[in-house]
């Protein structure tokens, strides 16, 4: 289990739609800073470099082996997927055209557009269907194979070179949350080599010195229009003082991942131009549904009442995140933006402790520095505890096996999870077959609800259905969410085009075809 590591490794599964065609939809757009030239015309023309955390000399530009940030912004400067993710994280057609279910949902027609690979061979049905049979192969490790699960494969089929039909295992209403899986790219049928890869993306291959840099030129044929830039370099710094400096000692333009404390100090100084991207990453604690104390509702009820998510966030986040409301997804489709605001409110907190026989509760709260927040937000809510009568002993675990920990173990524990969308969450951590259901919530009626929306073709009444299954967690369910932080990268003064509403994971994160240096 890998929810939202601290080493920059990225979690993502599509987003939702039925029929669908390119001019329909769109991605998160990119708006122009305050005080900036983001609204005048691009300029063509120069290098960009960009400063990432990096995997070390084992790097590879294999696709499918997509693991760090770096990994992920290398390959979609290089490579195309069927579909990616808006800035509310449904999906948005990219070498898909258009995709049309039929009336069972469980058979689904893909439509491709015109597109071509680096080499100017056509992009087709088997290059497609090469791809995902790669990456569901049982003998390989891909991150993408468990999002391909819901295809039936062996019985897909090309019907022509632009058309792929997906028979499914089971009716999915949201299966183009499989075409924007990460990690889930099309490359050229029958590609085992990628020491100088040919993709169909908006660069093409260069040179690449594995732990240090990767350079890309710019694609002029590429379908959905040539970059900006003629050049875009890939810099590697572990270190973020590293990626900093490079920023301000001009050796780079582009520098990813910065802490908040960092961007407050640059923030606003003229040196660099700081980009926050909101709800990037949930952040909270978990419960274990199924053990004491965690097995009655009333104590997860009071748990949600103990914390005070303003407090956790300015102190845990500095400052650089939104609350939450007990709820995965802030932002995104399907989130229940009407249910009301929980707030602190020990007394009722303590009434529903005395009602559970909980008085003099004592629990331990799993921690570790995995994560940026998490060991201070469990200090936090251990003093906001305390108020309630709650005794709340922290204890800090190995960042190396802490998501393995707690996955079974213990009762009570730090969680983040980074942006996907409201219904991947449910499926891959909500459902009584759930490999990462962390907080052990299990329910059949609830496993009936998330099968019934994937079997219903109307939008609105699928809504309703999530809806019902959302409205339960937030009432009884095992996650308190307490915020949504940020995402934070920072550029060189003269570069333009950078989206401000695409959350890590999301189609316009990185995306460095639509950046221009002024």
């Amino acid at each position: 289990m890998n929810p939202f590591p601290r080493r920059r490794f990225l979690l993502a599964t599509g987003g939702t739609a039925l029929a669908l065609t390119a001019a329909g939809c769109s991605g998160g757009r990119t708006d122009p800073a305050p005080g900036s030239a983001d609204d005048a015309a691009p300029v063509r023309g120069g290098r960009l470099r960009a400063v990432f955390a990096g995997g070390g000399a084992n790097e590879t530009l294999d696709p499918h082996l997509v693991n760090l940030f770096v990994d992920a912004a290398r390959a979609k400067a290089l490579f195309d997927k069927l579909a990616d993710f808006g800035p509310d994280l449904a999906a948005v057609p990219r070498l898909a055209e258009s995709w049309e279910p039929n009336a069972a949902l469980d058979t689904w027609t893909v439509r491709l557009r015109a597109a071509a690979f680096h080499d100017g061979r056509p992009v087709t049905a088997a290059d497609v269907l090469f791809s995902y049979r790669r990456i569901a192969d049982p003998k390989r490790a891909f991150r993408a194979r468990a999002s391909l699960e819901p295809i039936d494969l062996a019985a897909s089929r090309a019907v022509d070179p632009a058309t792929v039909e997906f028979r499914l295992k089971r009716p999915y209403a949201e299966f183009p949350n499989v075409l924007a899986a990460f990690g889930a790219y099309v490359v050229p049928d029958g590609t085992e080599e990628f020491a100088a890869p040919v993709g169909s993306g908006p660069f093409r291959f260069v040179s690449f010195r594995p732990g240090r840099s990767l350079l890309l030129a710019r694609h002029p044929g590429h379908w959905d229009g040539a970059p900006h830039l003629d050049e875009l370099e890939f810099l590697v710094a572990d270190e973020e003082s590293a990626r900093v400096s490079a920023l301000l000692g001009g050796q780079a333009e582009y520098a990813h991942e910065l802490s908040p404390a960092t961007a407050r100090a640059h923030e606003g100084r003229g040196r660099i131009a700081v980009v926050r991207l909101r709800h990037s990453a949930m952040q909270g604690f978990v419960m274990k549904t199924d053990r004491p104390p965690f097995d009655d509702s009333r104590v997860r009820r009071a748990f949600f009442l103990i914390a005070d998510r303003r407090e956790l966030v300015d102190g845990a986040l500095s400052g650089a995140g939104e609350i939450g409301n007990d709820l995965f997804g802030k932002g995104c489709q399907y989130y229940p933006a009407d249910l009301p605001q929980r707030t602190q409110d020990l007394d009722r907190a303590r009434a529903l402790l005395r009602e559970a026989g909980a008085e003099n509760l004592r629990v331990t709260l799993n921690t570790s520095p995995v994560a940026a927040g998490f060991v201070e937000a469990a200090g936090i809510f251990k003093e906001q505890a305390a108020k309630a009568g709650v005794t709340v002993e922290v204890e800090v675990g190995n960042k190396d096996t802490y998501w393995k920990d707690i996955l079974d173990g213990g009762t009570f524990a730090s969680y983040r999870s980074g942006a996907m969308p409201i219904e991947s969450h449910l499926s891959q951590r909500l459902l009584t077959g759930s490999t990462t259901n962390a907080s052990h919530w299990r329910r059949p009626d609830f496993d009936e609800l998330y099968a019934q929306a994937q079997a219903t073709r109307d939008p609105a009444a699928r809504t309703a259905l999530y809806g019902r299954m959302q409205r339960r967690l937030y009432d009884e369910g095992g996650f308190l969410v307490w915020g949504f932080a940020d995402w934070i990268v920072a550029t060189a003064p003269r570069v333009r085009g950078v989206a401000r509403d695409a959350p890590a994971n999301t189609l316009d994160w990185a995306r460095f075809d639509r950046l221009w240096l002024a």
